[in-house]
């Protein structure tokens, strides 16, 4: 799922309220740790967007053999996707 600047910056926003109000933190600069916050997940998700990229790469280097076996390009590229996180821990 893909969040623009103004998503990010609202979830960074619930978590860090969310840990403030639990007890889970103690920040002095709250505008420090949420720009920290925010910065984490726009990293999360730049991750994801290059292994996309990658996944893509591989599946078109393969093109002919998916034509030709009659496989499921967007199967294929979850699969790949998926194992390539599981290998680099990256969270989807």
């Amino acid at each position: 799922m893909r969040l623009n600047k103004n998503q990010i910056d609202h979830l960074a926003g619930m978590i860090l309220r969310n840990l403030l109000k639990e007890g889970k933190i103690l920040a002095e600069n709250k505008e420090r740790v949420l720009e920290e916050i925010t910065v984490q997940i726009t990293e999360e998700f730049q991750k994801e967007d290059r292994l996309d990229v990658e996944v893509r790469e591989i599946l078109t280097k393969h093109m002919e053999k998916i034509r030709r076996e009659n496989l499921e390009y967007q199967t294929m590229f979850r699969m790949i996707k998926t194992k390539l996180a599981r290998e680099r821990n990256i969270v989807l």
